[in-house]
């Protein structure tokens, strides 16, 4: 089955659920999981300038382990973890490429048609464009 799989992770309710499914996968097929929180500078504005500046992605990455261990215990021992800034869709299926994940886990927020419109989705984009299989968590 899966031995890598990929987390798109922002913190919501649903990259959560994505989270825990991926660990359950992850322990039922002697896997790993990695974590990836992307910064996007138009949401995030000066913080996210101020995080790629600053070499504080370190004790950043840390805050989101430890955040992820009050999930999920056995984090610190099956989870790869990085913080990166670019595009979601764009990070996501790089990084299948680069750590040979064979496995997309995301979650999906419904928003609304103008915000789709706007921003576009996350969850569309990767599915539209991965060549591993992708689990979409509601």
């Amino acid at each position: 089955m899966f031995k890598y799989s990929l987390v798109g992770y922002d913190g919501s309710d649903t990259s959560r659920r994505a989270f825990d499914l991926a660990m359950s996968l992850a322990r039922a097929c002697h896997g790993r999981v990695r974590v990836v929180s992307v910064l996007q500078v138009t949401e995030a504005g000066s913080d996210a300038c101020a995080l790629m500046m600053a070499d504080s992605g370190t004790a950043r990455a840390r805050e989101l382990l430890d955040e992820l261990k009050a999930l999920q215990p056995d984090a610190d021992v099956l989870v790869d973890v990085e913080l990166t800034h670019g595009s979601p869709g764009d990070v996501l299926i790089g990084q299948v490429e680069q750590h040979g994940c064979d496995h997309i886990v995301i979650g999906h927020t419904e928003r609304g048609a103008l915000v789709r419109w706007l921003l576009g989705s996350v969850s569309g984009d990767v599915l539209a464009r991965a060549h591993v299989p992708v689990t979409v968590v509601r």
